[in-house]
């Protein structure tokens, strides 16, 4: 029995031993074997490998993918007409040489991140100093990050090269900081307001200008109608007299007679109208008396 155990117990500890052994390697990684902290082996192909076991050997494993690094401050840089500015960027970069990487950066991916933030900012920095505003965001946008790439890539390939490489950078934003965005927020809006109160008056002149000559052609129109209202009523009053005329001319005692006979009806037109008058030496009631006697008309 004790045999037994002992050779299961054997056969466990060689598994072990051989599984400390074994590691594979993915297709998305490279695969460092470190002997007392010493890069022994890069292993950039994927499959199974073979290592001793610890602590003669060890592995570890760096990301071979394009990594993205975005800013992550929010520091004010100074432009070249001093105003401050904060710029949000982000840089598509990967690890292409694995020993240089651990040698000079570190084993994990967020070492060459730190350092490259460090880096990046800096040359941001440095190009927008000697750029206006409107160069940021203008055409010469491109040429700042073009600017910044080569400053960086300068920096990662000098004396100690970090192993990596900078496939791009780039400008996601760049706005004034929260006070002067405030102060510009408040000069549009009193801008835009004075153009609104511009509009308004220039609107109301106009409205004016309209009513006043709708009003100038009302009058022309009611003038033009009353006076040809007025023509037409002279020129009808005109052929009535006329023909008034014409009428009674032809018996002028009837046509007085009936002159007569029109004032007393507009005089006793009500039962309560009085009238004081000599009926013996007025004319009025000439007719009355018979007075005026009319001959037929011919």
């Amino acid at each position: 029995m004790n045999r037994v155990g002992f050779i299961f117990s054997s056969v466990l500890f060689a598994l072990a031993i051989l599984s400390s052994m074994l590691f594979v390697v993915d297709q998305r990684q490279f695969g460092v074997v470190l002997a007392l902290g010493q890069i022994k082996e890069v292993i950039t192909e994927p499959g199974l490998n073979f290592k001793l076991p610890p602590p003669f050997q060890n592995v570890s494993y760096i990301d071979k993918r394009l990594l993205t690094l975005d800013s992550t401050d929010n520091e004010p840089v100074l432009t070249a007409e001093k105003q401050r500015v904060v710029i949000d960027w982000y840089v598509r970069w990967r690890i292409s040489e694995p020993t240089e990487y651990i040698r000079n950066v570190g084993t994990t991916e967020a070492a060459g991140a730190s350092q490259l933030n460090r880096v990046v900012r800096n040359a941001f920095q440095e190009e927008v100093n000697k750029r206006t505003v409107k160069e940021l965001l203008s055409a010469k946008r491109e040429e700042v990050m073009q600017d910044v790439k080569a400053e960086v890539l300068s920096q990662v390939r000098g004396a100690k090269p970090w192993g990596v490489d900078v496939i791009d950078v780039r400008i996601t934003r760049v706005d004034y900081v929260d006070a002067i965005t405030e102060s510009v927020y408040r000069r549009m809006e009193a801008e835009r307001k004075r153009v609104a109160n511009e509009l308004r008056s220039t609107g109301f002149a106009e409205g004016e200008k309209i009513r006043a000559d709708a009003d100038r052609q009302r009058e022309v129109a009611v003038s033009n109608a009353y006076r040809d209202a007025q023509k037409i009523k002279g020129e009808g009053d005109a052929e009535a007299a006329r023909l008034y005329a014409e009428a009674f001319g032809r018996d002028p005692q009837f046509a007085q007679f009936y002159r007569s006979l029109d004032a007393y009806k507009a005089s006793f037109s009500n039962k309560n109208d009085v009238m004081v008058l000599d009926p013996s030496s007025s004319e009025f009631f000439r007719a009355m008396r018979g007075g005026l006697t009319t001959s037929p008309t011919k």
